[in-house]
């Protein structure tokens, strides 16, 4: 079945022109005339791509994306404007808009756009749905901030071709997940995908681990064993933390680059090997070169297409989406209700680092989870520590401008909305923890359209 693109404009002529544009070019076309009706037709229909423009009469299309990721939608939205700043741009693709286009569109660059949208989201389906990937932590592969994009753009470009790949980033970011997607969004799918640590294992027996032994080649070695490169003929091999193999291994391993061939540990025999590379490190192998430490020419024939992980602490936007996901999987796993974290917890999970990447926010999630006694996860969930060093996520910089009088509702809104989070949703308590009687804050829920 074709994708589903929504289109969101209040123009008539606009949705109309654009529907008739992406019907002839395959797509099927779902369109909302206003932002909330749009926001409805995302939650009901899950399109592939929603095109928005930016300027609308009742929540204009930042308003939209916002609630989108914050709810933990993860569609690529691509927003439309007739008045471009700098400002705006960059506020949209902070909040992890795929694109960001200008009316008068030119229609071989809005299609351009779409379709590079269709992929990724294609990408990212796929890679999630592989049989060998749902259990392992696919929380790295979740999020469309633009530094995300630019990966799947990249893994979508080389999966189908045989080219060494090097994946660099700090521990903790997935870079195992993103060699695994590489591996099965190619034409190696069904073959085997071999992995092994060069940093979990001794010297002395990592050149037996990757290339085999005969019997009696050294001390225990009572039977002859295949290597992890014969075990992935036809398939693709991870070398996760190249950078600390000995300068003897690499040698060896940089034969079996060149003329994909070798011998094993105490053999004569020699066998040839149809592997597809894949390596991964946090180091800086460019200063290991000039230390000494690695191998310039192994480095250039790993080094053919690089991929670079973000910390966690350059892709915030996609907090909210990956703390939806690690909840909810949580919460499953430990058969608890929850909707997700508080406001004023999302917002100190927002504020912090996370030197530990997504490793650290799955094991900070997972605690809260096991810790809640309510479906709301909040403050008092969070670790002291995380607490203490989190910068406060400013939410008041994200309200939308107006007459002072807009903007104070919308502050108080906010404060409203967060005390009934924190005290889940126990009006009573919500008003004392305000300081309000109850007759005063139910009425103040009426006045801010929370509650009837």
């Amino acid at each position: 079945m074709s994708s589903l693109i929504l289109v969101v404009d209040d123009e008539t002529s606009v949705r109309e022109a654009l529907t008739d544009i992406l019907t002839h070019s395959g797509y099927r076309v779902e369109v909302a005339g206003s932002g909330s009706e749009g926001l409805e037709k995302i939650e009901t229909l899950t399109p592939d791509v929603v095109l928005m423009d930016i300027r609308m009469p009742d929540i204009d299309g930042i308003k939209v994306l916002e609630l989108v990721r914050r709810r933990g939608d993860r569609m690529p939205i691509i927003l439309i404007t007739a008045y471009g700043s700098t400002q705006t741009t960059i506020e949209a693709m902070q909040l992890g808009a795929f694109d960001y286009l200008m009316k008068p569109l030119r229609i071989t660059e809005m299609l351009d756009v779409v379709k590079k949208a269709v992929e990724v989201k294609e990408l990212v389906d796929r890679a999630r749905s592989g049989e060998n990937i749902a259990e392992l932590e696919t929380d790295a592969m979740i999020g469309l901030s633009p530094i995300m994009q630019n990966v799947y753009k990249i893994i979508g470009r080389v999966s189908n071709t045989n080219a060494t790949v090097m994946i660099r980033g700090e521990s903790g970011t997935g870079k195992e997940l993103v060699a695994q997607a590489t591996h099965y969004n190619s034409v190696r799918k069904d073959r085997p995908f071999v992995k092994i640590n060069c940093a979990s294992i001794p010297e002395n027996l990592l050149e037996s681990e990757l290339f085999g032994h005969e019997k009696g080649a050294f001390t225990g070695a009572v039977a002859s064993k295949p290597g992890k490169f014969e075990l992935a003929h036809r398939g693709t091999i991870f070398l996760d933390e190249i950078g600390e193999m000995s300068m003897s291994t690499q040698t060896k391993l940089l034969r079996v680059l060149q003329e994909r061939e070798f011998e094993r540990v105490g053999g004569t025999e020699t066998i040839k090997v149809d592997v597809r590379i894949v390596a991964a490190t946090n180091k800086d192998l460019e200063k290991s070169i000039e230390a000494g430490a690695f191998r310039e020419d192994l480095y250039y024939r790993l080094n053919v297409v690089e991929i670079i992980l973000p910390p966690l602490r350059e892709r915030k936007a996609d907090i909210p989406a990956l703390v939806n996901h690690i909840v909810k999987g949580c919460s499953t796993e430990h058969n608890k209700a929850i909707r997700g974290f508080s406001e004023a917890a999302m917002d100190i999970l927002m504020g912090y680092d996370w030197p530990g990447n997504i490793r650290e926010l799955k094991n900070i999630c997972e605690r809260a989870v096991l810790m809640s006694t309510g479906p709301v996860l909040g403050v008092e969930e969070l670790p002291v520590t995380l607490k203490k060093k989190a910068r406060r996520y400013n939410w008041l910089n994200e309200i939308p401008g107006g007459s002072l009088k807009e903007i104070v509702s919308e502050v108080e809104r906010e404060i409203v909305l967060r005390a009934l989070e924190e005290n889940n949703w126990n009006r009573s308590a919500a008003a004392q923890s305000l300081k309000m009687n109850r007759s005063s804050f139910y009425a103040k829920l009426k006045d801010l359209g929370i509650m009837d």
